[in-house]
């Protein structure tokens, strides 16, 4: 059992031991074709060549064109409720072969040693920590792909379809899902956005899911929300009557990185060089997620929490020196943090870039680049 971030729950992590990760990937590389054929444009979280930059680009373009209502969802305990009977029904339609279906049950029921070392039983839900795992919980939750999908085809697929729907008053949507994380996003009120929500729960139902009553918000784009660590909101751009949707880095995922800044700074390390290492894989990591936002001025925050915490380092590692000599001595006489050709990160220097929007237009290893017009809002 490992905790939640950002909870007092906890989740339970089953690690397979090597011969089980080998059998995994081999089953992986053979059964993810296949299903990756059926899969839905608006799912983007563990798959080839999709990331979570595609989901965010694609919430972007939707709140530019009108689509203000934002139904946030929160699974509870996805990977840990999944119904196994529905699960393994959704792979027999793909799958014939009892040696793979077999495989498949097997990893699913193969239960977690506890720290008292007995055998727990896994009834319900994926094992986290399998290389398997994410695919599983993207076949279960492609139920709702599909549900919204087929909507989208029949009504809404084309402008003058959904001009029509307008002049009858019904809403438009679209679906943006990352894994267990998704939102829909609403051309419409914020009924229409509600009334989504329990078509969604019914739908998640007989896979065993359920949406939680106090994590699933509808929101207002102008009163902004969080996905995958950004910050989303539209604001009216400076200067003009223009409304533009900006991303940001959220509170929450500024917050992780200094407490992991902090927790790599301390005086108990004693060498500079291995230090200055560590903190810039660290800061090169967390700024190349978040610079196709206007993540500027975080970075540039994040940049003078970093100096100041080092200097605060220096100083208790050698006696409380007066700042000339601490700038002679240690820094060369400037103010760069070096140590035998190690220079520290500045995470303002990382440059900020707009990330392509490339809608639904994005192949798979196994498929053609489709040449279908892509759609717009």
């Amino acid at each position: 059992m490992i905790p939640k971030p950002g909870s007092s729950k906890k989740r339970r992590l089953g690690i397979p031991v090597i011969a089980d990760r080998v059998v995994q990937a081999s089953l992986k590389l053979v059964v993810e074709p296949i299903f990756e054929a059926d899969f839905q444009p608006c799912s983007f979280g563990f798959r080839p060549n999709r990331r979570a930059h595609d989901a965010i680009a694609e919430i972007h373009h939707m709140g530019s064109h009108r689509y203000t209502w934002v139904l946030e969802a929160d699974i509870e305990a996805c990977f840990d409720t999944i119904s196994h009977t529905a699960l393994m029904d959704r792979v027999r339609r793909r799958v014939g072969d009892k040696r793979v279906l077999a495989l498949v049950k097997a990893f699913c029921k193969a239960g977690i040693l506890t720290e008292l070392g007995q055998q727990q039983e896994t009834t319900a839900g994926t094992p986290q920590g399998g290389i398997l795992s994410p695919l599983l919980s993207n076949i279960a939750l492609s139920v709702l792909d599909e549900w919204f999908m087929d909507h989208h085809q029949r009504s809404m697929a084309t402008v003058r379809q959904r001009d029509a729907r307008k002049q009858k008053g019904l809403a438009n949507w679209r679906l943006i899902r990352y894994a267990d994380d998704w939102v829909a996003m609403v051309n419409g009120t914020k009924a229409d956005a509600e009334r989504l929500r329990r078509e969604a729960a019914e739908v998640l139902a007989p896979m065993g899911l359920r949406l939680s009553e106090t994590k699933t918000l509808v929101t207002h784009i102008d009163d902004g929300f969080v996905f995958l660590g950004h910050h989303i909101q539209r604001r009216r751009k400076r200067g003009t009557k223009t409304w533009t949707v900006y991303t940001y880095p959220s509170k929450k995922a500024l917050n992780s990185i200094i407490a992991k800044v902090r927790g790599v700074i301390h005086p108990g390390q004693p060498d500079l060089r291995i230090l200055l290492i560590r903190l810039n894989a660290i800061i090169r990591g967390w700024c190349n997620y978040f610079r196709h936002g206007s993540s500027k001025r975080t970075f540039s925050y994040l940049g003078h929490y970093v100096w100041h915490r080092l200097w605060w380092w220096l100083r208790k590692r050698h006696g409380g020196l007066a700042w000339r000599k601490m700038r002679t001595r240690l820094m060369n006489g400037g103010w760069e943090f070096t140590a035998d050709g190690i220079t520290l990160q500045e995470a303002a220097a990382i440059p900020v870039t707009r990330y392509r929007w490339r809608a639904w237009d994005i192949p798979t290893p196994w498929s053609r680049r489709t040449t279908e017009p892509s759609p717009t809002a």
